[in-house]
């Protein structure tokens, strides 16, 4: 079983200052492992055209979904998209945001055709209302959970579309 993440609409690889915000620069997003904040899968860049991540897991005996990137808090389960990047005068980019798309909002129904195809797929733009690094809970229909083949993954393997 995978989960398939295809973002589209990033941010850009800068944010300016606001109010409490000193600004980013050298916007990137990953997929943050369960667990473990600093262990980040295949960071995209946040100018680019498109970013698509392939995650293992499997559904448990009760009907959860499980993997290494699955995060599992009070509230429910969900994946973390983290956005890193550079506040004014660092050498070093470090988590700056996060977007979780919460697993307990897919309809049963989708959850179901994806444990008889292999795939859930998660479609998504990354840009908030702002024009900034989305952040935050993900609510529907902001993403769309749907079942089946992915547009262009190969299973098992992360990574940008071509």
């Amino acid at each position: 079983m995978h989960l398939h993440i295809e973002a589209h609409t990033l941010p850009g690889r800068d944010c300016g200052p606001g109010p409490g915000f000193p600004g980013i620069s050298g916007i990137e997003v990953a997929v943050q492992r369960k667990d473990r904040p600093d262990e980040l899968l295949d960071p995209q860049p946040g100018d680019a055209p498109t970013a698509t991540w392939t995650l293992p897991c499997a559904f448990t005996a009760d009907g959860e979904l499980r993997g290494p990137y699955v995060q599992n808090r009070l509230g429910g389960r969900f994946v973390y998209l983290s956005w890193l990047g550079r506040r004014p005068g660092e050498e070093v980019s470090r988590m700056f945001r996060r977007a979780k798309l919460m697993l307990d909002e897919v309809a049963p129904r989708v959850l179901d055709e994806a444990r008889l195809s292999g795939v859930l797929v998660a479609r998504l733009a990354l840009t908030d209302a702002q024009g900034g690094p989305l952040c935050g809970r993900v609510p529907l229909p902001a993403v769309v959970w749907s079942a089946g083949e992915p547009s262009d993954a190969v299973p098992g393997r992360a990574g940008r579309r071509p």
